[in-house]
């Protein structure tokens, strides 16, 4: 009988002992490999071949990210270890550390990285060049330019109110798409200006939307798949008004910045007003004592400037939800986190800035601006080194402070002009990864207009 079965059948079925010797060995030295960069972290004892924790990460990534931080906590390390893809990670629960990590960015230590489908400018750079490039970019985000780009702002968000309104008013908005559409068209005409045709916005809106998929995505780069078209997509989407590809990629990380960290705050905003009404009253009472919707005029400068309790608002509301969660390094060498502990080259290194926002801060699971605004208190000073939601180092997110008077004027101009109720549902408020964290819902909310005569600028 045996000798009716092929050559190659035979061939076969006497290698497969071999393969499998050899895949029993990949697994085992995959394992040990593990083991020795792991240490005394916190992690899984067995990591699934290659893949890791991969799986669980894309199917949940919330509940992935919970389960390191409960590790890192529970352990007291301030640190927990996992596998994806073929790569060690090391996630960074503790705020020192996190800062440890920030303020150690540099070609032996520790380098940032932006998402895979290729490199562009700003985030890859050190030493010198890298301060010369911010000092250029910095003009761009004093107080007097803010001051410019508030009346582009302004006209925007209204325009925008004024379309959410026009809609039907019996049914729950998702505000989630609408902010994102908002933010794209406030950045787009701040920074390129005029230089972007129709044609290249609606472009980039949809390479966009393939990026963000692909981020969320497995990662195969191969037809069909999640992974390729956001590839693809990213390769068009500097702007094609100019042939300077560096300046074409410096434009592409302030156009992918401002859309991934605004949008979820305006959205966190809103529900936060929603939940807190004595939040919203003050903030209402804030701006109506400098601006009025019927006044036909825009918000200066100057009362922005006035509105304190409106820009606590915004901080903690990046403090309560960060919109960048996470922002991982890769080690370039060994690098010694703590007494006890060495990230080894290679590994992938995960400082949390959710984490962060909720140590030191008192009670901070609680929505609380006066932990802003109060003199007494001063808690943006005494716990400085927890607020990371814009990073820390030599590599602070430039454009805070354009994120935060983004912020302000949508609160300002929101509350003037809008009665809102969120349509509540269970785990509505949930923060869901897509890729930067959004409530579950989406945002649902129910408009009506409040003031008498819409502003129209």
């Amino acid at each position: 009988m045996v000798e009716l079965l092929p050559a190659g059948f035979m061939d076969v079925r006497a290698a497969l002992p071999l393969v499998a010797v050899a895949v029993a060995l990949y697994f085992l030295v995959e394992q040990l490999s593990y083991h020795r960069k792991k240490g005394g972290l916190p992690g899984p004892s067995l990591v699934v071949p290659f893949l890791g924790s991969v799986v669980h990460m894309i199917r949940d990534p919330a509940g992935f990210w919970d389960a390191q931080a409960a590790r890192a906590k529970e352990s007291g390390t301030g640190l927990a270890a996992d596998f994806l893809i073929g790569r060690f990670i090391v996630f960074v629960r503790d705020s020192e550390l996190s800062q440890r990590v920030f303020t150690n960015v540099r070609p032996d230590a520790f380098h940032l990285i932006g998402h895979p489908f290729g490199q562009h400018n700003l985030i890859y750079m050190f030493g010198e060049e890298h301060k010369e490039l911010r000092r250029g970019i910095a003009p761009n985000f004093t107080p007097r330019a803010l001051s410019t780009y508030a009346a582009i702002q302004q006209r925007v968000i209204l325009a925008h109110i004024r379309t959410l309104l026009d809609r039907h008013p019996s049914l729950p908005t998702p505000l989630r798409v609408a902010c994102r559409d908002m933010n794209l068209e406030t950045s787009q005409t701040v920074f390129a200006g005029p230089y972007l045709t129709e044609k290249a916005r609606q472009r980039f809106d949809k390479d966009y939307a393939l990026f963000n998929v692909g981020l969320m995505a497995m990662p195969v780069d191969l037809p069909g798949f999640a992974f390729r078209r956001a590839r693809l997509a990213v390769a068009r989407l500097p702007p094609a008004h100019t042939d300077d590809e560096q300046l074409g990629g410096f434009l592409f990380d302030f156009l992918v910045a401002a859309l991934d960290a605004y949008t979820p705050s305006l959205c966190w905003a809103v529900t936060a007003l929603d939940s807190h009404p004595d939040v919203l009253a003050r903030v209402r009472a804030e701006v109506s004592s400098v601006w009025s919707p019927e006044s036909g005029e825009l918000i200066t400068a100057e009362q922005i400037h006035g509105m304190k309790y409106t820009q606590a608002v915004a901080r903690e509301v990046v403090r309560y939800r960060p919109p960048a969660t996470l922002v991982p390094h890769i080690a370039a060498e060994p690098f010694q986190l703590t007494e006890w502990y060495t990230v080894p080259r290679g590994a992938i290194v995960f400082p949390s800035l959710y984490e962060s926002s909720f140590q030191g801060f008192p009670a901070p699971d609680a929505f609380d601006p006066e932990r802003f605004f109060s003199e007494a208190r001063r808690e943006d000073v005494a716990y400085k080194r927890n607020f990371l939601a814009f990073g820390a180092g030599a590599h602070q997110c430039v454009g805070q402070r354009y994120a935060l008077n983004h912020l302000v004027l949508f609160l300002a101009l929101f509350v003037s002009v809008v009665d809102f109720k969120r349509d509540r549902t269970d785990g509505c408020d949930d923060p869901v990864y897509m890729p930067t964290i959004v409530p579950r819902d989406g945002c649902a909310v129910y408009l009506q207009q409040s003031c008498a005569r819409f502003p129209s600028f």
